[in-house]
């Protein structure tokens, strides 16, 4: 009979200063970053093994990219750091006044933690939707979505029933910032170049693509030209757009507005929204607007020395110009995670404490090829030289050399061949529709 498996973290006291990290998110990876060198012993857990950049995962989504040219394992990243210890592993509670954190393997002392747990999709309170509604939150999800897009298409050439075959290729998109902007760009690019090749026997003019956002203009974060040349670019391609339009309801198949309109749609998107994902323990009292972790100018988590906080599970108070707390995106966690990683040092060689400035480079959005939208303080453009910014930008902020090399190519060949080579299932057929419904109309 083989022995059970004992979980634990077996990590060495070596007898320095122990800091742990929980999440290896953008903010994450600077904090390890930040810290190679140091005399330190730098724990990271996190319960994926390898880092993701979010920013592409709609191309996984729509087949742009394969899943590899987006992530990057944490045990090649920091392999040749001393002192570094990777655990794969969920932390399930902080135990402050023990130094302490609990996880899914087991419990590990701390002296200085950094919590740098992200955010997670917000439904507003919309149960129903968040149980029928597709999310992009990781490399599983964008994944899936890939799966439940090629998948029902697939099925749409199993029905003759108009209603039914146009439910499985209308996909509504839920909110107006980059991410449902993005989105909906590179499905009606699928829609354009790709899907007419593979379903010939399909009228892709019965395609319908909507993205609905609630608010009176896309792109919220960006200046009003942005959001109004997205709109156009949007609208000449084809999506539906509608504004002042909140969700109310989804049960999976028919999709009520706030308007009073109906959409029918087997695939809601939901790029609407996410919320802070702080970890147990740390004090409701600590929790603040958006789920998020109050933290001093130091990132410190408020009425705490040793604990931080930094990306979108921080909201720092006290920024004149950021009273909401600072952009839920890649560039603050990035800029706090560097000046943790200092202060940390700092701290442990009793150094006096630097507090945070954001240093705000702008925004960017694609809608598609050809076509992007840029602003960079006071300078803002738009058009093909916006969409080679923000492909420059992204390729040279992804993590390895390996991935920009990937990313570039594939880039490059679905340029050139208008072609997405990615279009495949994988799974276990999770993303599987009731196929009785079908099979009446198609008997």
């Amino acid at each position: 009979m083989p022995k059970l498996i004992t979980t634990r973290t077996r990590i060495a006291d070596l007898g320095k200063p122990r800091i742990i990290v929980i999440g290896g998110g953008f903010g994450g990876l600077e904090v390890v970053k930040g810290l190679a060198g140091f005399k330190a012993q730098v724990v990271l857990f996190d319960k994926y093994n390898h880092h993701t950049f979010q920013p592409l995962l709609y191309q996984v989504a729509t087949s742009g990219l394969e899943t590899n040219s987006i992530v990057a394992p944490f045990r090649k990243l920091f392999g040749g750091q001393a002192d570094f210890y990777f655990r794969l592993g969920e932390v399930k509670n902080i135990k402050p006044e023990e130094n302490y954190i609990e996880t899914s393997i087991g419990g590990v002392r701390y002296d200085y933690l950094v919590i740098a747990t992200g955010a997670v999709t917000n439904f507003y309170g919309l149960d129903e939707v968040a149980r029928q509604a597709s999310s992009m939150k990781n490399i599983v999800d964008a994944t899936k979505l890939r799966n439940k897009i090629i998948r029902q298409l697939e099925y749409a050439l199993l029905t003759e029933d108009t209603e039914i075959m146009n439910s499985l290729m209308d996909f509504v998109i839920v909110g107006g910032g980059p991410t449902g902007v993005e989105l909906a760009g590179a499905l009606t690019e699928l829609k354009k170049n790709v899907f007419p090749k593979d379903y010939r026997e399909l009228d892709m003019r019965q395609m319908d693509i909507h993205l609905v956002e609630a608010s009176p203009r896309l792109l919220n974060g960006m200046s009003p030209q942005a959001g109004e040349k997205a709109l156009k670019f949007l609208t000449n391609m084809g999506v539906k757009v509608h504004l002042n339009a909140a969700v109310k309801s989804y049960d999976g198949y028919e999709i009520q507005l706030s308007t009073g309109e109906k959409l029918i749609s087997r695939l809601l998107i939901w790029a609407a929204g996410v919320k802070g994902n702080p970890v147990e323990g740390v004090g409701s009292d600590k929790i603040t607007r958006g789920n998020r972790l109050r933290v001093d100018e130091y990132n410190r988590v408020k009425g705490f020395e040793n604990i931080f906080a930094i990306g979108d599970v921080a909201l720092m108070e006290g920024d004149l110009k950021f009273p909401n707390g600072h952009p839920m995106m890649a560039p603050p966690a990035q800029q706090q995670g560097r000046l943790v990683a200092k202060n940390i040092k700092n701290l442990i060689q009793k150094k006096p404490l630097k507090p945070f400035t954001y240093f705000d480079k702008g925004s960017m959005a694609t809608i598609g090829r050809n076509k992007a939208v840029v602003d960079l303080g006071r300078i803002r453009f738009q058009g093909m030289f916006a969409w080679y910014v923000w492909m420059f930008v992204h390729l040279m902020s992804l993590v390895g050399f390996r991935n920009k090399v990937f990313t570039f190519f594939s880039w490059m060949w679905n340029y050139f061949s208008y072609d997405r080579s990615n279009r495949l299932i994988i799974g276990r057929n999770e993303e599987k529709i009731n196929q009785e419904e079908l099979t009446k109309q198609t008997a």
